[in-house]
């Protein structure tokens, strides 16, 4: 009744499966016209698509060749603006000097050391030539009616770069040559143990320790801002900042040949006689 190839579609098969069944329903009607109806929206889509395709070519075909066309087509002419109209006052460019007409000289090469038999018989030129001659490698004739040009250097020369003050504040452990007091370290100890008055309230209270000051050494050995980083108290750092005001000025940083600003730390221990 069917052949091998089973095609779900067929009306013989159709009616198999549909037998004894509602064929009013719609589903049987969809399956026997499913292949007329693909074939049909395949024929559709298709001239759908075709129309879409074509539909830019038919337009330009009705509008007639557009300018992007005439360029391709090597038809359109570019037209070039003429030059601007020279302006008369516009001053003209400065002429060109000629260069220096060319200098008599003698030759007066270098002196060789040479046997005998190939000495030369040309004479050497004297010094009354040489006079009035530019002494070169070779004898070059010059022109003595040519006018003499002075070839100058142009502009106005170099000019000193302005100095400019370092003002910057380095820190010690990255100069050259650190400050120092006068003497030593040593001596600035002993400068403290000469000028520290222990403070009346800090005695009272027994109060010992260090502050802990910074301060910047100047160029010409003067110790600025002077500052407390570690206070003590009960007068100390008073006292602290007023020995350090009043010390003999410092040497001061070596950075790169000259003297610089540098920030220096140091402590001042307070210590009561037992």
């Amino acid at each position: 009744m069917f052949s091998s190839k089973i095609d779900l579609f067929r009306e013989e098969w159709l009616d198999l499966i549909f037998d004894q069944k509602n064929k009013s329903y719609g589903a049987y009607a969809l399956r026997k016209q499913n292949s007329s109806n693909t074939t049909k929206s395949l024929l559709y889509a298709g001239t759908v698509f075709i129309f879409l395709f074509l539909t830019p070519k038919i337009i330009s075909l009705i509008n007639g060749p557009s300018s992007a066309d005439e360029i391709m087509d090597g038809t359109t002419v570019t037209q070039i603006a003429p030059p601007p109209p020279v302006n008369p006052d516009t001053p003209p460019p400065p002429p060109v000097e000629p260069p220096p007409p060319k200098q008599a000289q003698v030759k007066f090469p270098p002196p060789i050391v040479r046997a005998d038999h190939l000495v030369s018989a040309e004479e050497p030129p004297q010094i009354i030539d040489l006079k009035e001659a530019n002494p070169g490698q070779k004898t070059i004739a010059g022109d003595p009616e040519a006018e003499i040009v002075i070839a100058g250097p142009s502009g106005n020369g170099p000019k000193q770069a302005a100095i400019v003050e370092d003002t910057e504040v380095y820190n010690m452990i990255h100069i050259e040559n650190q400050p120092s007091f006068p003497g030593g370290m040593d001596k600035f100890y002993a400068y403290l143990q000469k000028s520290v008055k222990y403070p009346p309230m800090a005695a009272e209270r027994n109060t010992q320790g260090k502050v802990f000051l910074s301060f910047v050494v100047e160029k010409n050995g003067e110790l600025t801002d002077i500052k407390v980083d570690r206070a003590l108290g009960d007068g100390t750092d008073e006292e602290a900042i007023r020995v350090l005001k009043a010390s003999p000025r410092w040497t001061p940083g070596i950075q790169n040949g000259r003297p610089v600003r540098v920030k220096y730390n140091i402590p001042i221990s307070f210590t009561l006689a037992q």
